[in-house]
């Protein structure tokens, strides 16, 4: 009975939320140290330029101050900057070292360029203002097309025109074939605006230095500890593992701003070994506005060839990615890796040519946030299929379920080199129509008519290439007290692993919930890893932690034998614990622990080949990605006298294999979902010709807000993966990936009824649908 109520495909609530809810989290900033300092950073208000001169003297002399750092101070302690993993092969990123404060020049407005330590944070902000900056002024590129414009600024030497790296994918001369052959084409030139990741919880970071021992300590918000920890370790400092240690508590959100260490996180950390006290910094959500990694931001030509039957031939997109400044952890990856490989989602599509560039420009990093790269390859495949149906006059279902890769054809290989494993693409769509009401759209168009709105729907079909790097591990500790010790190296910031992990372990062994105590966050402590990003968790963490779960089970069935003096081949695993079959002996799990702690301080006792303890420790590594799917419908309508959008209903229906928690994947699409109608429709990062982001706080920069929600109907359809023991596909990011295209489609819809296209880039404000609806 306990396992049928806690174990997996069971929505229990989460165990979490009553710490949030009632006050008693413990974010990073809530952690302090014994005679802590604080810092304060000053930073470049220019987008480029050559520091000349840094004057720290009158900040050093004002009260409380007990150091003041610049970037000469640690490039003479040797520090090295920050530049992104290597993930695929043949591809080198141009080497891009981004500092803890910027030495010879400033790239971007934000970038730190000293920090001032003091008694209290307020006496550190007073003196950061008294930092003098002699900074000469360099011409700058701020948008994509400056920076590729002839004779534009060059930001790294090492990149002339500023274009880092030209990626391509394909087969561009069997592509040029079918372009030629093909009885219709359809184009479109797209823009994936740039954004600002927003988490609830802006950084925090304390650093500590024990001098005895020469090891630093850093506590931060983070989305796991182990790629800060490497790249701390191997491309900035320089030291052994074991001379640095990193901790997370809990996370107020991440969203993939918060994978990787930043300058702050530096400079902190040097200025604690420094001055011998431990130093924090609280960052302001300003700062993180300016500073942290942004998202998004590029420019998208796309085409799509036909048959003179509507099947797909082959798919050309060329994309010019921005950078930023300074490459971010993963952010070269966005579209070389995960938008390449989302081509052509889940169509039979034969041929793709993908061509991009990663382009430098002076302002803040490019990196991953929700979809990273999977919803730019959505919104170029469902906007060129809803565009190519109205274009021949075919009904855009009908033209999906012509081409969708049938269940029959698994596995797929795709022409991006991805092997699907499984997938029922159609009956999603199916699900998601019947769900949607479709036949039930015109009366609804109609009734809008009527008061004088314009009504549009849209649809995407998507696919998501998610999870697999690089492996997870988990380890199973049973304690003294009959409960039992869940270590993983994935960081939760939302997504509910403190419940979602611990049901896999009730599942598979049969325990008690309440018993099962999830950790994680402490370098010390984890197992192999990387981090919670990617849609990754469950698939890689979640294996493990199966993997680990079979290892107990055969360690407590090796004990078990021992202890019920019976042969292992009649032992059968029930109610969390071995049973001799077909007799009423049997002894629990938590028993076999307690009893082998006895027999441990006696070992003759144990025969040779019977383990010493049911602790484990295992590890899951992926031979490919995996592919969650799904079919997302929208309706909105337009008031033509403003251009006001409002979303007035939300269908997703998404093949995430095993549900391990219903609520919470539920919470996942729905959080995912307002997230890309935030894009599609409000959310948008701009600079000013000078390089000065003008939306700098949320003053200027709108988030979706209850009222631009409608009841979200979201619904599964699994089809299990046959590739993990557990059959889950990752549904972190499902959502965003659905929403942008399916929002973007109802409103070229809508649009299309007037005799009007998407002429414009997202996202899709009022001004612009108006201008749209007078101006077409």
């Amino acid at each position: 009975m306990m396992v049928e109520k806690f174990g997996i495909s069971q929505p229990v609530r989460r165990r979490e939320d009553t710490r949030f809810l009632t006050g008693r989290g413990t974010y990073a900033d809530d952690v302090n140290a014994a005679h802590q300092a604080f810092a304060s950073f000053l930073r470049s208000d220019i987008p480029h330029g050559k520091i000349r001169a840094i004057a720290t003297d009158t900040a050093a002399n004002a009260p409380g101050v007990i150091g003041v750092f610049t970037g000469a101070d640690l490039a003479a302690a040797g520090l090295g900057g920050q530049v992104p993993r290597a993930l695929l092969p043949g591809f080198v990123p141009t080497p891009t070292p981004r500092p803890g404060l910027a030495d010879t020049f400033v790239r971007h407005v934000g970038e730190p360029v000293a920090v001032v330590i003091a008694e209290t944070r307020a006496q550190a902000d007073d003196a950061a203002g008294l930092v003098e900056r002699d900074i000469e002024a360099l011409p700058a590129a701020i948008e994509i097309s400056d920076a590729t414009a002839p004779g534009a600024p060059v930001i790294w030497p090492a990149a002339p025109g500023n274009v880092c790296q030209e990626w391509t994918h394909g087969d561009r001369e069997a592509a040029d074939r079918a372009f030629a052959e093909a009885a219709h084409v359809t184009r479109l030139q797209l823009r994936n605006n740039r954004v600002v990741v927003n988490p609830m919880e802006v950084r925090t970071s304390l650093a500590e230095y024990d001098l005895k021992d020469e090891r630093y300590t850093l506590t931060c918000s983070s989305q796991g500890v182990h790629y800060m920890h490497e790249v701390l370790c191997e491309q900035i400092f320089r030291i052994p593992g074991e001379k640095l240690r990193v901790r997370t508590h809990d996370v107020g959100g991440g969203f993939g701003v918060k994978e990787q260490p930043y300058p702050e996180d530096v400079a902190i950390l040097f200025a604690a070994r420094a001055l011998g006290r431990p130093v924090k910094w609280t960052g302001s959500r300003s700062e993180h506005f300016l500073s942290d990694n942004q998202a998004r931001d590029a420019n998208i030509d796309a085409a799509l060839a036909l048959d003179e039957d509507g099947n797909f031939l082959a798919i050309r997109v060329i994309v010019d990615d921005a950078m930023g400044a300074y490459y971010a952890g993963h952010g070269p990856f966005i579209s070389v890796r995960n938008m390449t490989n989302g081509l052509p989602l889940v169509y039979r599509t034969p041929i793709v040519d993908t061509t991009v560039r990663l382009v430098f420009t002076n302002t803040g990093s490019v990196g991953p946030y929700r979809g990273a790269g999977r919803e730019q390859a959505a919104l170029i495949v469902e906007r060129l299929i809803d565009e190519a149906a109205r274009e021949t006059g075919r009904d855009p279902l009908e033209l999906r379920r012509r081409n969708y890769i049938p269940p029959s054809a698994m596995p797929y290989e795709t022409p991006a080199g991805r092997t699907y494993d499984s997938g029922e693409f159609e009956a999603v769509l199916d699900k998601a129509v019947e769900t949607a009401d479709w036949a039930g759209y015109p009366a609804r168009r109609a009734a809008s008519e009527a008061t004088g709105k314009i009504r549009g729907r849209g649809l995407a079909s998507c696919m998501e290439c998610v999870g697999a790097v690089p492996f997870e591990g988990a380890i199973l500790r049973f304690n003294a007290q009959n409960s039992l010790d869940l270590v993983v190296a994935s960081q939760s910031q939302g997504q509910g692993h403190e419940t979602s992990f611990v049901q896999v372990v009730a599942d598979r062994l049969g325990l008690p919930f309440d018993v099962i105590t999830l950790h994680q966050g402490d370098s010390d402590d984890v197992p192999i890893g990387l981090a919670t990003i990617g849609s990754r968790s469950m698939i890689m963490t979640g294996s493990a932690i199966a993997n680990t779960c079979d290892a107990v089970i055969e360690k407590g069935r090796a004990l078990a034998a021992h202890l019920l003096e019976a042969a292992a081949a009649d032992l059968e695993l029930v109610d969390g614990g071995f049973r001799v079959a077909g007799t009423d002996r049997q002894i629990g799990l938590l028993e076999i622990a307690e009893k082998v702690r006895t027999l441990r301080a006696a070992p003759n006792d144990l025969p040779p080949g019977v383990p010493d303890s049911l602790d484990s420790e295992e590890e899951f590594r992926a031979a490919d990605q995996y592919f969650p799917n799904g079919c997302h419908i929208c309706e909105i309508e337009i008031d033509p006298e403003t251009g006001k959008i409002s979303v007035e209903s939300y269908v997703a229906i998404d093949d995430v294999g095993t549900v391990v928690n219903p609520m919470i994947v539920h919470g996942q699409v729905h959080g995912g979902v307002v997230q890309g109608i935030g894009q599609a429709l409000m959310e948008n990062s701009a600079y000013d010709r000078a390089g000065q982001l003008l939306t700098g706080s949320f003053m200027d920069y709108p988030l979706p807000r209850a009222r631009d929600i409608p009841d979200l109907v979201t619904d599964f359809h699994p089809v299990p993966s046959p590739a993990n023991p557990l059959g889950v596909k990752g549904i972190g990011e499902a959502g965003m990936v659905g929403a942008i295209p399916a929002v973007m489609n109802a409103i070229a819809d809508a649009l299309a009824t007037r005799g009007r296209t998407v002429d414009f880039d997202m996202p899709a404000t009022p001004e612009k649908i108006w201008r749209a609806l007078a101006n077409g």
